[in-house]
């Protein structure tokens, strides 16, 4: 559900591994040019479809009738919607974004997707599917390992059969919370080493960033009841060292954009996808403050972002810091 690059490279992985898939648009007319070229030309172009992928639009909740697993695609923004109207579903249900849904009222707080969920549609069988993956490589069938994640075994082992293949691993985890917060805050983080990236402040500066960053993401998934293990996986220090090192990385491409000179509006408006890191960094900070973590470089994007530093004072703020025990 959601044609976007990530929606339509694991369509394509698991239709050409012989699963019958269905990928919904909700631009009726993008799925109509999809059907004829047989790709995704505005977000994947250079992946045909297998011959078996059917492409859908209209009422998404009649699409999923006779499925086996729904697998939403959307943005963060567009989850909770998502979720609505698939509550009552009865078949196993993930996501794919990645983030904090924004909040929607001042003085609330930002969610992460399980916490939407348990919002909207707390009876649902549902859960995540994460880790260090760039659309391209998945359609091109390059090895990718990537993590299930759900309190239930049923929506895990779904997952795990849908879409583990020789090309893809799938694990399996019952830590719902660290495998999104792994998922959120490495594209916070992205954004901070594309600017040290662009700056040239060398490898030394990259590798810093890199594993103090780790330290922060971990700090915020134990304060939300995540497990300190899940952080050395593939959905945190995977994932992170990926994204923020990629060259395929929209996040990361962000800060370089930054410390180029390019205003936000503009780093956003040239990388025509959505970099997530962009707008849940403040919800990461937020949700950080108020549960007593202290997470410097998060704090140092948002200034940035916000237009309150520039980057070379972004990085002096960084490395003006008082010094202190590295397990601190």
């Amino acid at each position: 559900m959601g044609a976007g690059a990530w929606g339509t490279a694991l369509a394509i992985n698991a239709a050409r591994h012989g699963h019958r898939v269905g990928l919904w648009a909700r631009d009726a007319a993008q799925a109509e040019a999809m059907r004829r070229e047989r790709r995704n030309s505005r977000y994947l172009a250079a992946a045909d479809f297998p011959d078996t992928l059917q492409l859908l639009s209209g009422d998404w909740t009649a699409a999923t009738v006779g499925a086996d697993l729904v697998v939403i695609g959307t943005p963060m923004a567009g989850l909770r919607a998502a979720l609505v109207g698939l509550a009552d579903v009865p078949v196993p249900v993930a996501w794919l974004c990645k983030g904090f849904e924004a909040a929607a009222l001042p003085g609330a707080q930002g969610l992460l997707g399980n916490e939407v969920c348990a919002e909207v549609a707390p009876h649902l069988q549902a859960g995540v599917l994460s880790g260090p993956s760039f659309a391209a490589e998945v359609a091109q069938g390059m090895p990718t390992a990537l993590v299930a994640a759900s309190r239930h075994a049923a929506v895990r082992d779904a997952l795990v059969q849908a879409f583990h293949n020789p090309s893809l691993r799938v694990y399996a985890s019952d830590d719902v919370a660290g495998v999104e917060v792994g998922g959120a805050v490495k594209n916070v983080l992205a954004i901070a080493t594309g600017l040290c990236d662009g700056l040239s402040l060398g490898l030394n500066a990259r590798a810093a960033l890199i594993t103090r960053g780790l330290a922060e993401m971990t700090r915020l998934g134990l304060a939300l009841g995540a497990r300190t293990d899940t952080f050395a996986g593939l959905s945190g220090l995977g994932d992170l060292v990926l994204t923020a090192t990629g060259d395929l990385s929209r996040n990361r491409r962000v800060g370089q954009l930054l410390a180029q000179g390019q205003t936000l509006d503009q780093a956003v408006a040239s990388l025509g996808h959505v970099a997530e890191g962009v707008y849940s960094a403040r919800t990461v900070v937020q949700r950080a403050r108020a549960l007593g973590v202290d997470m410097p470089i998060s704090e140092a994007v948002v200034a940035l972002l916000d237009g309150e530093l520039r980057p070379a004072e972004a990085v002096a703020r960084l490395m003006g810091r008082a010094p202190k025990g590295e397990g601190a």
